[in-house]
């Protein structure tokens, strides 16, 4: 029961908490940022706990209006809700705060482990390990179609579009940005791709008193988004020519437009922009090995944080293995092109949430735009379908052209496991390891 369904008296029975403070809450998007695990669902599990239903930073409606409207856009949902969260509390800095220490921690961590996969990846002991994380991975990528599909391929439309983008990106080799273009105009235009998904929340924002309220700035809605969009372009210009004046242009300026790219076509996960930045990082440029973008995907998985994150572990594999001539160390080039990555990867998720957060409530009405991102959610499977098969055969198909049987085994158990509920991911990550450790793979 929200504040408009209740009385004036009913309402002043439970006073809303007093205003949180900047500090107060950046602490606790710091802490939040060390404890994001178990994915999208689990991180936003988490805020609803702490925000909604604990703290009361934020009301239940106004909360769903975030989400829905985070789930609209491209990029990681959960850390797009934590920063219009963050902005709704304190402005555009509360965005910047909360949105930046939800995945910092997660980032760090990452380059870290990203170093000890490039540094001392020819280790016997890390080797072994590795081997026993790539197959079970396959497994949690084909239990994500299995569960993106059953809730959007309901239809034979839907069932089509995803087939459809599968050959496209498989046997076509058509360049991803062009299949979720399509997609969603044909969402937009075929009313039986916009059956999947749930409802949106709606209703006031109630009596409560922290936060801004859903008022529309004053003045031209075009004015202001040119004048953000343009600060936004500034702030991605800049640091990228720096450090191509700093470092020379390889692999600073690739890193920069295909990460940015991504960043815009971002729709329905990581699973499913990752087959477009594993050809492009594995066959284009060369900078990494399709089974140690099984590795970063495995440890994004494990680590706190938005499972995105595997940018930035290719970006740091972009600068250990591509970096040119400009005196650099290669760990220097490493963490530059990965903090590059990292930085190209979130800049538009600001982007979205400043821009657009105060007209949440016109965009969610729009029938066209919940069409269009069905029709993108449903070519999704399909795309990470792809994503299975390019990466299972590194890993499933011996070097004569048979199969590895043992690395099947620990892929099927994996997707087994999945499906029974019977074993978190991280869990069997770790259970991977350990099979590889023992040499069994």
């Amino acid at each position: 029961m929200d504040a408009e369904t209740v009385g004036p008296a009913a309402q002043s029975e439970t006073p809303a908490p007093p205003p949180v403070g900047f500090a107060e809450a950046a602490r606790y998007w710091l802490r939040l940022g060390f404890i994001s695990f178990g994915g999208p669902a689990g991180q936003i599990a988490i805020m609803q706990a702490d925000c909604v239903d604990k703290k009361r930073w934020i009301d239940q409606q106004a909360f769903l209006r975030g989400l829905n409207y985070s789930m609209l856009l491209p990029g990681p949902e959960a850390q797009q809700l934590a920063a219009y969260i963050g902005w709704r509390l304190h402005g555009i800095r509360g965005a910047v705060a909360a949105g930046t220490l939800f995945f910092l921690p997660g980032a760090i961590l990452m380059m870290i482990l990203a170093w000890i996969a490039a540094a001392h990846g020819d280790n016997t002991w890390v080797v072994k390990v590795f081997n026993g994380i790539k197959p079970a991975v396959i497994g949690i990528i084909v239990f994500a179609v299995w569960r993106i599909g059953r809730k959007t391929c309901n239809s034979i439309p839907a069932v089509g579009l995803a087939a459809a983008a599968f050959a496209a990106l498989h046997f076509a080799h058509v360049p991803f940005p062009l299949i979720i273009l399509a997609a969603g105009v044909l969402g937009a235009m075929i009313p039986a791709l916009g059956r999947v998904g749930g409802g949106h929340g709606h209703g006031g924002d109630g009596g409560h008193a922290n936060g801004h309220h859903m008022k529309r700035p004053a003045g031209n809605p075009w004015a202001r988004l040119a004048r953000i969009t343009a600060v936004f372009a500034l702030l991605l210009a800049l640091p990228v020519a720096a450090l191509v004046a700093l470092a020379g242009p390889a692999p600073f300026l690739a890193v920069a437009k295909l990460f940015t790219t991504a960043a815009f076509v971002t729709f329905g996960g990581a699973y499913a922009v990752l087959p477009y930045i594993a050809d492009a990082a594995v066959n284009t440029h060369g900078w990494i090995a399709p089974g140690d973008m099984l590795n970063g995907l495995a440890l994004a998985e494990t680590t706190p944080g938005p499972l995105i994150l595997v940018n930035t572990y290719v970006g740091f594999f972009a600068g250990w293995n591509g970096a040119g001539g400009a005196g650099l160390s290669q760990v220097a080039a490493a963490l530059l092109a990965g903090a590059l990555t990292t930085y190209v990867t979130y800049l538009p998720s600001f982007l979205f949430i400043i821009a657009g957060a105060p007209y949440v409530d016109a965009l969610q009405s729009n029938e066209h735009a919940r069409r269009a991102l069905a029709g993108i959610t449903t070519a999704v499977v399909g795309v990470i379908l792809n994503l299975a098969v390019f990466l299972g055969e590194s890993v499933l198909a011996t070097k004569s052209g048979g199969v590895d049987w043992a690395a099947g085994a620990v892929a099927a158990g994996a997707l087994a496991l999945l499906l029974s509920g019977r074993a978190p991911i991280p869990a069997l990550v770790g259970i991977g390891a350990a099979v590889g450790a023992l040499g069994m793979v």
